[in-house]
This record gives structure tokens, sequence and C-alpha cells, in this order.
């Protein structure tokens, strides 16, 4: 049984390609790629190749080719079912349940997406080449649009008597096409008609870039016709899983860490012509948890920035309640506001590409401030305002899923509300020092983590495994007698145990005279008591290890080795600097 496409394209949705591989393999950034050594050969050189944009990994040692079905199949030796279901779970989503219906589902979407890209080819072409489109060439021109936007984004105009319904009809059955929302019935004529007629439609693209939905706006004020509609949900479209211009914007993810989300198809159109393509929109619903999930697999910032009008406020407030409760450590998500009566389009129009992005940084503030000013403007100075206040805060805060957000982000009000509250009762002031510290000791942790460096991860590693297998390494010094650290601490803390494991004929770990909180802080981070703790830990084991993380380290010091004297041979073009050079290189390839 074959798992429908669209099954197969919301896992990919899910997972960028590097976050696959990055489980398997040690990536490094290079420009619009990753590379790091080949899972499939032994090499000193890295050449294998991950890309994002593309969607595939690319191995040259081997020829190895694919996307992450196909390097889990390969890397895991799992067939095409059990890697679908392998990253399903990494994904976060429910194992696909088969059934009878999977076969008229698959037809299904081959009808569908077959009439959307007939409809939406039809009303570009028509829009590019009608000379009677006089009123919607005006629109466009007043909006500054030229004909480039209307073709990256394959906006169409249907004219009020169109019926593309009558070209379709006898190709496809009646409820294939009444399947696809384009089309209703009009009962006083008792015949379908355009939904879309009379508007400018843009194109609604699942991931992989197929229209799957439209939306329209009017070119001319009507009292009884909504500016913008959208595509009723299908089968095949959810409102509260799709984003407006994601299948471009996600290609943008490897240079750039940011993502606008605006209102509107038009600031989404507006902000790329001024040369800001990382901009998605929401289609007409509350932001949802979805949506925020599907922009954090590719961006780590997500700048919510929505109308600045009463409207475009009280959706970014529901926006922010909702988001928070997502937030992850190593993800941000801000909120910017406009000046009154301005939207992204306009504003970018009026002041230009530098103007807006410096203009964001300067005043974008963070979901969890955004939400505290908020709530502090409805608050007035008296017991059961402030104490509304303070619970209403704490209830936002304790729907944070992550554990160091909740922790930190509960610290922020808790501190924000004491700043407010400076008669507060010394008893209720020690309770917020006593929770405020012990906060800080979380906050503290995670930022220690955060910041080491890999090599320091690397050196945490080498010394864990010295200092718990003191004897063993003493009965085989020559391991690791020669290996460089970089970070000073570290180092000294090496160059001590090596002194004692030659001078002494036993030793335990009390006779190293090492600071506790030194000692601490390397069985807290080293990544390699994760591994131990799946070993048999005999001696053997912990020997390849402790060999595995020595060669590591050794590289280190050659990669630095290296930079350094290629930054003196480009000033210095010497001779002896360049046999230097080509002697390193030689070294580590052998490595």
């Amino acid at each position: 049984m074959k798992y429908p496409k669209e099954y197969l394209d919301e896992i990919k949705t899910r997972l960028k390609v590097s976050t696959v591989v990055s489980k398997v393999v040690t990536l490094k950034k290079r420009g619009k790629e990753y590379v790091g050594l080949s899972p499939f050969k032994n090499e000193k050189t890295p050449s294998f190749t991950v890309n994002d944009e593309k969607e595939f990994y690319h191995c040259f040692a081997t020829s190895e080719h694919g996307n992450i079905f196909d390097f889990i199949m390969k890397t895991q030796n799992l067939r095409f079912g059990e890697a679908v279901k392998h990253l399903a779970n990494l994904a976060g989503m429910q194992p696909y349940m088969f059934s009878k219906k999977d076969e008229e589902r698959e037809k299904k979407w081959k009808d569908y997406s077959s009439i959307f890209i007939k409809y939406v080819d039809f009303y570009h072409s028509q829009l590019l080449k009608n000379i009677s489109y006089s009123k919607v060439r005006d629109y466009l021109k007043n909006r500054s649009l030229t004909k480039e936007e209307v073709k990256k984004f394959k906006i169409g105009y249907i004219e009020k008597n169109s019926n593309f319904f009558e070209n379709l009809k006898d190709d496809y059955s009646l409820e294939a096409l009444v399947e696809t929302g384009l089309f209703y019935l009009d009962e006083k004529k008792n015949k379908y008609v355009e939904r879309f007629r009379g508007r400018l439609i843009f194109p609604i693209n699942n991931i992989s870039g197929m229209p799957i939905a439209l939306g329209g706006r009017i070119i001319e004020k009507s009292d009884y016709l909504a500016k913008y509609i959208n595509s009723p949900e299908t089968n095949f479209f959810k409102k509260g899983s799709n984003l407006y211009n994601l299948d471009l914007a996600r290609k943008l993810s490897n240079k750039l860490d940011s993502i606008y989300l605006v209102e509107g198809y038009m600031d989404v159109v507006g902000l790329s012509k001024n040369g800001i393509e990382n901009a998605v929109a929401n289609l007409g619903t509350s932001l949802t948890d979805r949506q925020i999930l599907t922009l954090n697999q590719f961006f780590d910032d997500i700048i919510i920035c929505f109308d600045g009008d009463e409207s475009g406020y009280k959706a970014a407030v529901r926006a922010a309640e909702n988001s928070l409760k997502d937030l992850k450590p190593e993800k941000q998500i801000s909120f910017l506001f406009l000046p009154d009566k301005e939207d992204p389009d306009s504003f970018v129009n009026k002041n230009g590409k530098n103007y807006f992005t410096d203009f964001s940084k300067q005043n974008k503030i963070s979901v969890h401030q955004f939400i505290f000013s908020h709530y502090k403007k409805q608050t007035e100075n008296n017991p059961s305002s402030m104490a509304t206040f303070d619970k209403r805060l704490r209830s936002i805060a304790n729907t944070i899923k992550d554990d160091y957000i909740k922790k930190y982000v509960l610290e922020y009000f808790l501190e924000k509300i004491s700043e407010l509250t400076p008669h507060t009762s010394q008893n209720k002031k020690n309770f917020y020092v006593k929770k405020i510290r012990s906060l800080e000791v979380t906050k503290k942790h995670f930022n220690e983590s955060q910041s080491l460096t890999g090599v320091e991860l690397k050196e945490f590693s080498l010394l864990y495994l010295i200092m718990n297998n003191l004897n063993l390494i003493k009965n085989n010094i020559h391991l690791v007698e020669n290996v460089k650290l970089f970070t000073q601490v570290n180092l000294q803390i090496f160059e001590k145990i090596i002194s004692k494991l030659n001078l002494e004929y036993e030793i335990s770990i009390n006779d190293l005279e090492i600071d506790n909180q030194l000692i601490e802080k390397i069985n807290k981070f080293a990544p390699i008591k994760h591994i131990l703790k799946n070993k048999s830990g005999n001696e053997h084991e912990i020997i390849e290890l402790l060999d595995d993380i020595t060669r590591d380290l050794n590289n280190y010091d050659l990669e630095f080795r290296i930079q350094e004297l290629e930054s003196k041979f480009s000033k210095d073009l010497s001779e002896t600097t360049f046999n230097e050079l080509k002697e390193l290189k030689k070294k580590q390839n052998i490595n």
C-alpha cells in the first residue's frame, strides 16, 4: 500500500534534511550547504553535503544521493515503510493508518491538483495577455506591482462573468470539481459559478509548491462584498496548517534566520517587491500551533508583523498567547508594531527595504514582553486588579511546554510585578526573591550549557573518561600524553591529572585535588556520559572511545594551525609557509 503524497509531504514539511542527517553526521555550515564526513565510507576529509533548500543529501565519495527517506533507509537499514514511521515519529506525527479508502484518496488528489494547476495557469495567463483588463492593470499600478511580481506569485484575475467550470466539466467529475471549492451551485440560475469571480486571485501552495487553494481580493470598493475571501477547507487544504508563500520563503532558511509573519497576501507581495522575501501570511485565521511548528522547522526567529490598527493589535494578542506555549530555548518569537493605519505593504513601499529592516531591529519586542505590556495596560493600581493581573500572567506562563522557557518567563513576570508593587508586604517580597533566585539558578545552568563550544564539550568528554578510569589510563598513558587541549581551565586540569598519573602507583579522583565545582561541571556537560550508558564499559570499548576523542582533538589542532598558516601565506606568500602548510594538510588527510 502506498503512502499518500500529502502525508509524505507533511513529514518533509516538518523536518529539514539537515535536522535528520545531523543525528547521524556532524555537520558544519558552508555557504548554502552543510558538510560532514560520509556515513557510507570511512574518510578523513568531508565529502558529504546536505542542501535543505533542494531537500537532498549527496555523498561525493560514494555517489549516494537522496532525500530524508532515502537517508534513513540506507543508514539504518530500514524498509521504506519503517523509515516513514521513524520520521513521522521524529516529526511528532501520528503513524499513518491505511484503509481501503487510500487508493480512492490518491485518485482524488490527482484530480484535485490537476484542476488547480489548470485553473491557476489559465487565469494567470489571462491577466498577463488580456488587453481588456485595464482596471486590473490600473489597480496593480496603484499598488506598485509590476509584471515581475505577477509572474513570481502567479497572480491571476477572474472576470465577473467568467466560468472556467465549462472548460473542466468534460474532463472531471462533478464531485471532483466541487471538492476543490473553486465553484459553488447558484441555486437561482441552477448552475455552478466561480467562487472568486471579479477578484484578483493569489494561489496558496503546499510545501512542494503545488496550488491547493486560493485567496481572492476585490479591486473596487464595495459595501456588500468582503475585501478578501479564501478557499473553503477541503480534504487537501486546512487553513490552520498552511501559510501563504511558505514554499518560496522556506528556501531562504539556509541564509536567513528570521521570517516575517504578516496578515495579507499583498503584504507578502509588497515586501517581496522591495527585496524582503522572507515573509509568509496566515490565512484569515488565528495563528495556530501547527503554523508555529512549521515555521520553527526552518527559521529561528519569527517576527509577527500585523496591521497597525485595532484589529491587527487584537490579532497580535491572540497570536502572542497562542505562540508562547510552543516557544523553545533556541527559538524566538517577536512582535513588530507599525505606525497607526500602516500595514507592511504600505510601510515598506513608503520607506524602502533598509528603513523597514532597521525599524524592525529597533522596535521588535519579544513575545513575553508584549504579553506583559498588554496586560499591564489593562491593570489598575488596586489590590483586586493587581491580583487578577498576577494570576493571569502566571496562568499564561504555566501553558509553556518547555521547562526552561517556562521558568524564565515566570521569572520575568515576577520581577516586573515586584517592580509595580514597591509597597508589597515583606513576606511576599521574600517569596518573590526566593522564587527568582531559584529560577536564576535554572537560567544560569541553561545559559551555561548553551554557551559551550564543540571543542569544550569534546574536552569535557576526554576529562570525564580519564577521571572515571584513572588506573586504566595510567596503564595506557601514551594514548593521552600528547593530546592538545584548547581551553585554558581544561588544559590545567588535564596537565595536573597527567602529572599525578606519572607519579602515583594507584590513584583515586580525590588525589587529583581538583576544584569540586569543575568536576561537577565536567560530569554535568560531558556528552560521552550518554554514550557510556549504552556501553558495557569494558576496557576495550573505553580505549576505543578514548582514541576517537583524542583523534578529534588533534584534528581540531591541525585545523586551527592550517587556518593560521593560510592566513599568514595570503600575506607573505613565502615558500617556507607554503611547505609547512602542505605538510600539515598531508597530515590532516592521513588522520
